[in-house]
């Protein structure tokens, strides 16, 4: 967290240092601009997991959050959230992709620092659980989350599923470029 010199207000979203790296290994994975339907698939997976009405797979530039996977119960109130593209200020993931850990809120209004995010009073959003994508290159990609409208005791169950989730996600990341990479190396030995 830092604080604007002008006025010492509390910043409520992180200083991302790492976000220049984090879009150009975005592009080069090809993540991060379009939706994706395995990523979808999997944010359903994220959701049934847990037991929770939303679930996302989400990818941090330096202005933006990008719901690449996204998922909500036919039964979930209709209340705006979740959407696709969120500025960073919005949420929570932008604070998981800069500590690097895992987040549990049980219910954000307890914390000063998450109460007054706009998702709470915009979007209805009152709990919150997420993790780090990291990927072989030690780079946060995003995060593996979900959220609820109702106070949640996510427990130590909700945490380790949610990590052994990101970790599942990481290894399909990475399946994919190694067969983009065996593709393009094929192409290459026809060519040659």
């Amino acid at each position: 967290m830092t604080y604007y010199e002008s006025t010492g207000h509390l910043l409520l979203t992180p200083v991302d240092r790492e976000a220049p790296a984090r879009v150009v290994r975005l592009r080069e994975l090809g993540l991060g601009e379009r939706a994706d339907g395995e990523l979808d698939a999997f944010a359903r997976q994220v959701a049934d997991a847990l037991a929770a009405p939303y679930a996302g797979i989400n990818f941090i530039d330096e202005e933006r959050q990008f719901f690449a996977g996204l998922h909500h119960a036919a039964d979930a109130p209709a209340s705006g959230y979740p959407a696709r593209v969120l500025t960073r200020d919005r949420g929570y993931c932008p604070h998981v992709v800069v500590r690097r850990r895992a987040l549990v809120l049980e219910d954000v209004r307890d914390f000063a620092r998450f109460a007054g995010n706009a998702v709470v009073d915009e979007s209805g959003v009152r709990s919150y659980v997420g993790a780090p994508l990291i990927d072989r290159r030690g780079i946060v990609l995003g995060t593996v989350c979900a959220v609820d409208l109702v106070p949640r005791r996510w427990g130590l169950a909700g945490l380790a599923t949610v990590k052994a989730l990101a970790a599942e996600l990481v290894e399909l990341v990475q399946a994919r470029e190694d067969d983009r990479a065996g593709e393009g190396q094929r192409r290459g030995d026809r060519c040659g």
